[in-house]
């Protein structure tokens, strides 16, 4: 089995629906094998339901949790049912493009040494899809979706070299964009910090926001790797009930992302510059998180170590001025 797509899922019935429709629409167009996993993190709605009316339609295999796992457990637990050489984690709200599968199968087969394929995203909101019969049809998709990366330039390089916001504003953050080579994950997998992965308070640690980074940091840091700047998926907006969180993840999170990578070899200047790229909201997303506190992630900084941590990047200081600046062009675009 060249590929496994693997879905963690909890409490998205609806949406999985969407998901494996249009999975099962790339099985039946590219006429290609590959194995499709669904863990269910001991999901209350019609989770099961949906993953059975879908193996009408193809081979999945479905494991359902006797209790929440949390995140990053269980994105190890869908990883660890897969048998493909590849892997691709999917979010249950996740679509796959049609001709995703066929597109995927030919650059595995053209480009052998590579462990990790970045494949792009387009952008969607949820609200278009609920306008359509469920499941949601990907025939439907509009035209024009913006992707979630505007890098042009297709090829190989580098693992280390993805690690650039021109290609990723989140470093890789989104699971969706990688399709990697599962024997390595599973070989370092132990990374994870033990405490961290079986704590369930949402975004608590690194290794419970971004178990994937934590993974691939220290496994493909050596690796060879792919862009593909055609989407391959779309990624929903609108169904994160995380949202009040991602302050958090932005200004804090990716920056231990990119302390991770610069552990594992990214060059000093790279990471510097990702970092004070990473700092251009800092002060506006501290401020909603103190303002927030109760449902934003703000018990897990220290506010003053924090600020003394990023004292001698620019965009500490300029963040704000950027702030300020957005507000006025939104006051001056109503005029």
């Amino acid at each position: 089995m060249r590929l496994t797509i693997c879905i963690p899922t909890y409490n998205r019935a609806g949406h999985l629906a969407d998901c494996l429709a249009s999975i099962a629409k790339n099985r039946r167009e590219s006429g290609i094998d590959f194995e499709v996993c669904v863990s269910d993190n001991g999901s209350s709605d019609d989770t099961e339901a949906v993953v059975r009316a879908a193996q009408r339609d193809m081979p999945i295999s479905y494991h359902r949790n006797t209790e929440n796992l949390g995140i990053p457990r269980n994105f190890l637990k869908v990883v660890s049912m897969a048998t493909g050489e590849f892997a691709w984690l999917l979010g249950d709200d996740d679509l796959l493009m049609p001709g995703a599968v066929e597109t995927l199968d030919r650059l595995i087969d053209e480009h052998q040494g590579v462990d990790l394929f970045f494949v792009n995203a387009n952008h969607l909101r949820t609200d278009y899809v609920a306008r359509f019969p469920r499941p949601f049809d990907t025939a439907n998709l509009p035209a024009g979706m913006t992707p979630f990366s505007s890098w042009t330039r297709d090829g190989e390089l580098p693992y280390l070299d993805l690690v650039d916001p021109r290609i990723s504003f989140d470093f890789m953050g989104g699971m969706f964009l990688s399709v990697f080579r599962r024997q390595m994950w599973a070989d370092h997998a132990g990374v994870l910090d033990a405490a961290a992965i079986v704590d369930k308070r949402t975004f608590s640690h690194f290794d419970n926001t971004f178990p994937h980074l934590a993974i691939f940091s220290r496994a493909f840091a050596r690796s060879r790797a792919f862009f593909h700047s055609r989407p391959l998926s779309v990624c929903l907006t609108g169904a994160r009930e995380w949202a009040p969180m991602y302050p958090l993840v932005h200004s804090v999170r990716l920056v231990e992302a990119l302390e991770r990578y610069r552990a594992n070899g990214l060059p000093l200047w790279r990471y510097l510059w990702c970092r004070n790229f990473a700092l251009n909201n800092f002060v506006s997303e501290v401020a909603f998180m103190a303002l927030n506190r109760s449902v934003s992630g703000y018990s897990y900084i220290n506010p003053r170590r924090l600020f003394v941590s990023n004292a001698l990047y620019p965009n500490t200081y300029l963040s704000l001025v950027y702030f300020v600046w957005r507000r006025l062009k939104r006051l001056l675009a109503r005029q």
